[in-house]
């Protein structure tokens, strides 16, 4: 029950303030597209939450800690927040003021990418027990190199890129694209990182890089 009420907790209040930030700046409630959005973001993650609760409840808890302690990593959330404002608030104030038309087949594209994106996320969740929203190395933690971890050493943040990048344009702005844009350097930030931990302190993760080469992209980096 106590896990039920942190989720619920977490979940209500991360849709308020995903609500306020999109349409206080576009002064109304018939923003069709921060709809759009808001369905899209927030009912998988009610069902995954749900799914979970009840047949990984474990896992869940560890979802919802998101206290890091590395001083790298925070600074790494503290600009993902600032990312997020920054674009939410810009996609609303575009269209309040009209400031730029996206053509409705982008946006129906950049949804249907946006799911394709979660889905790839929750895949990562399925694979990596170990999977936590903070870095750090746990006791009896093994590495994962199977699956989507065959073909890139982080693709849950191959997912992330993609589901961050695809917000804007399903919010209909191409001026919040702009600030969505930071958030592959800034991910690169935390994934060097990460890497030096998992490196020095996960036995076996010198060889997984050497096995796999490539850290997000295909064949690419």
């Amino acid at each position: 029950m106590k896990l039920l009420l942190n989720a619920l907790t977490k979940f209500v209040c991360g849709l308020l303030l995903v609500g306020l930030l999109i349409f206080l700046p576009a002064g109304t409630l018939s923003y069709t597209y921060g709809w759009l959005f808001i369905g899209l973001l927030f009912i998988p993650m009610l069902i995954a939450g749900l799914v979970m609760l009840f047949k990984s409840p474990d896992f869940l808890a560890k979802r919802l800690d998101a206290k890091e302690k590395q001083s790298t990593q925070k600074g790494v959330v503290a600009l993902s927040g600032l990312m997020f404002i920054a674009g939410f608030v810009v996609a609303g104030l575009d269209y309040r003021f009209g400031w730029s038309v996206m053509p409705l087949p982008i946006t129906i594209a950049a949804s249907v990418l946006f799911l394709l994106a979660y889905a790839l996320y929750t895949e990562v969740m399925r694979e990596n027990a170990y999977l936590s929203r903070t870095i750090k190395v746990e006791e009896g933690q093994k590495v994962v190199d199977t699956g989507l971890y065959g073909i890139v050493r982080h693709p849950m943040y191959m997912a992330t890129i993609l589901l961050f990048l695809m917000i804007p344009i399903v919010l209909g702005s191409w001026y919040a694209l702009i600030a969505f844009a930071f958030y592959p350097a800034i991910i690169i930030v935390r994934l060097k990182d990460e890497e030096e931990l998992l490196t020095r302190e996960l036995p076996g993760y010198a060889e997984y890089k050497q096995k796999v080469k490539y850290r997000i992209i295909p064949f690419i980096w």
